[in-house]
């Protein structure tokens, strides 16, 4: 059974949808069966593996009816390994407010995720930059939650709004945990990002993930590209930061249990 990860900050550009694509592919070469899930309407994740923002259907639909099948499609890569997306579109945008008034809207993910768990060996939710709907959806589905951050002061805020907002989510998942905060785009050569980098570890100690992503063109050239890194030419540091993390990832939860 699939543990279900949801990647979440409130903030946007802290590399959420980065982090789910790259990670999914990365434990999708090391065995692993991977579905990863776009909840944002700006359907990010699902141009980064290179599919159409306007397909035959996309998550927005089985939201709307739990009785409708989750779409999921398959991408393989030049290697051999597959992963299955749960498409984006821009109908998600209309899904909060088709919602407002439904009784159980925020299990509507969790309940289309039970149905298909069994297949896979993580999920992967991308969220958006708000903790809305969609982002409470995914936090309820969730088993924990990965958060990417950049070394940046005004970034913290997002970490404790969202600390707030799984707490509030516990009342109808009370399993979920904090799986650990990621640093991206990190930048060791400046003093605010260094400062940052301290203060992350002294005030959230180990669920701070000892593996960084530091800033690199070629991870921005392979999202444009609608590839992962792993699938890109040049970017095999890029590649061997997201084994490290991969590796950290298989490591926690495996110490955790989860």
């Amino acid at each position: 059974m699939a543990l279900i990860i949801a990647c979440a900050n409130q903030k946007g550009g802290v590399g959420k949808t980065t982090t789910t694509a790259n990670l999914g592919a990365t434990l999708s070469r090391m065995g692993k069966h991977i579905l990863a899930v776009d909840m944002d309407p700006q359907a990010n994740l699902t141009a980064h593996f290179g599919m159409e923002r306007e397909l035959e259907s996309s998550v927005a639909g089985a939201l709307r009816d739990r009785k409708a099948e989750l779409p999921i499609y398959r991408i393989e890569d030049d290697s051999g390994a597959t992963i299955d997306i749960v498409p984006a579109s821009l109908e998600l945008a209309s899904v909060e407010f088709q919602l407002a008034a439904v009784i159980g809207r925020e299990l509507r993910l969790r309940e289309h995720l039970e149905r298909v768990r069994d297949n896979y060996d993580f999920v992967f939710i991308d969220t958006p930059p708000s903790l809305g709907l969609l982002t409470v959806n995914a936090l309820v589905a969730a088993d924990c939650v990965l958060i990417p951050t950049e070394a940046r002061f005004f970034s913290l805020q997002g970490l404790y709004m969202l600390q707030e907002t799984i707490s509030e989510a516990a009342a109808l998942n009370p399993k979920i945990e904090i799986l650990g905060v990621m640093l991206s785009k990190y930048d060791r050569r400046l003093r605010e990002e260094k400062a940052v980098w301290q203060y992350l570890h002294e005030h959230w100690g180990d669920r701070v993930f000892t593996t960084e992503i530091g800033t690199n063109s070629k991870i921005l050239e392979a999202a444009s590209a609608g590839v992962p890194v792993n699938a890109y030419t040049g970017a095999r540091k890029a590649v061997n930061a997201y084994q490290l993390l991969a590796r950290e990832v298989l490591d926690r939860v495996e110490t955790a249990r989860l």
